[in-house]
C-alpha cells in the first residue's frame, strides 16, 4: 500500500514544471501611493493654470495682429514670424538692441550699487556700535511702510531743479545710497548670525573694518548678496514708472517704456509686435532666474532671514 502511494521525485518535479501558472491576485495600490498620484495630478493642473499666461504669450507671438480680436484661442490660425521681424527692425528709428542695451545698463548698475551700498550699510548696523544705531535701524525699517507714490512729486521737483531729468541718475542714485531697506535688512540678519569671534581674531592680527568687511564678511554672506542681486535685477528690469517719469528721449528708453510705443491710444495698436517684444523682454529674466535659482532658494531658506 505504501509502495502505491509513493510518488517518485522525478515525477513530482516534472509535474511542478509543466503545471500551468496559477493566476495571481492583482496587487492593490497602497494608500500612500494613491495619495501621491492625486497630489501629482493636482499640482500638475495647478502648474498648468499658473503657466497658462506664459504659454499663451509664446503662441501669441506667432499670431498676426488681425487675429487678436477674432481668435481668442491658444493656437494661431495663420502662424507667422513677421512680428519678430518687425520688432527686430525697431520702432521710431531706434533699433531693438538699443532698448535692450539701455535696460541692461540700468539693471547692471542698479545691481552693483545695491550690493555695494547695502552690504556696507548692513555691516555698519550689525558690527559697528555707534550712538543711535537702534534708532537709525528702526527708521530704515520704517521706510518699508512708506509708499513710493508719496515721494514721486517731491523727488521729481528736486531732480528737475538739479537738472537730472532725462538721465538715468534719478533711477540709480538711490541704489548707491542704500535706500533699499529690504536688502539692507536681509544682509544685516546674515551678518548678525556670523560669530563675532572671527572679527575679534582678525583685529588681533591687525585688521581694520575694511579688511574684516572685505575678507571675512563678504565671502560669508554670499547667499544674501546673490539673492539681493537677483531681486534687484528683476525689479529694475521690469520697472516702468521710474523711467516713465524721468526719461523723455526715445533713444534712452528701456524695454518697459519701449513696449508702450507699440500701443498708441490715438492710432492703431500693433498687438502682434507688442507680444513679440514682451516675449523677448522676458527671456533675460527667465535665463537669469534659471541660472541663479539654486542660489535664490538657498538665500531665502537660510536662517539669516529669521528675525
Amino acid at each position: 500500500m505504501s509502495i502505491l502511494n509513493e510518488t517518485p521525485l522525478d515525477e513530482t518535479v516534472f509535474a511542478a514544471s509543466v503545471a500551468p501558472d496559477t493566476p495571481q491576485r492583482p496587487r492593490r495600490v497602497s494608500r500612500k501611493k494613491l495619495n501621491s498620484i492625486i497630489w501629482f495630478i493636482a499640482l500638475g493642473a495647478l502648474t498648468l493654470l499658473v503657466l497658462y499666461p506664459l504659454i499663451w504669450l509664446v503662441f501669441a507671438t506667432f499670431k498676426p495682429s488681425s487675429e487678436f480680436g477674432s481668435n481668442p484661442g491658444l493656437l494661431p490660425e495663420s502662424p507667422t514670424i513677421d512680428n519678430f521681424i518687425k520688432v527686430v527692425e525697431g520702432i521710431g528709428g531706434t533699433p531693438l538692441w538699443r532698448f535692450f542695451a539701455n535696460s541692461l545698463l540700468i539693471a547692471g548698475l542698479a545691481v552693483i550699487g545695491t550690493l555695494v551700498s547695502s552690504s556696507m550699510a548692513a555691516y555698519a548696523f550689525a558690527r559697528i556700535r555707534f550712538k543711535g544705531v537702534g534708532l537709525y535701524f528702526t527708521a530704515m525699517i520704517g521706510t518699508l511702510l512708506l509708499p513710493f507714490h508719496v515721494l514721486i512729486i517731491p523727488q521729481y521737483i528736486m531732480f528737475q531743479k538739479i537738472g537730472w531729468v532725462d538721465t538715468y541718475i534719478p533711477l540709480l542714485i538711490g541704489k548707491f545710497l542704500a535706500v533699499e531697506a529690504f536688502f539692507v535688512f536681509l544682509m544685516v540678519q546674515f551678518i548678525r548670525n556670523l560669530p563675532k569671534e572671527m572679527d575679534e581674531a582678525a583685529r588681533i592680527d591687525g585688521a581694520g573694518h575694511t579688511r574684516i568687511f572685505v575678507s571675512i564678511i563678504l565671502p560669508l554672506i554670499r547667499p544674501a548678496l546673490i539673492t539681493s542681486a537677483i531681486f534687484s535685477f528683476i525689479w529694475t528690469w521690469n520697472d516702468f514708472l521710474g523711467p516713465l517719469l524721468y526719461v523723455t528721449t526715445p533713444e534712452k528708453y528701456p524695454l518697459p517704456i519701449a513696449l508702450r510705443l507699440y500701443n498708441d491710444a490715438t492710432s492703431t495698436s500693433d498687438f502682434g509686435a507688442t507680444v513679440a517684444v514682451s516675449m523677448l523682454a522676458l527671456l533675460p529674466i527667465l535665463i537669469f532666474f534659471i541660472v541663479f535659482q539654486r542660489f535664490l532658494v538657498a538665500g531665502v531658506a537660510t536662517q539669516g532671514v529669521k528675525g
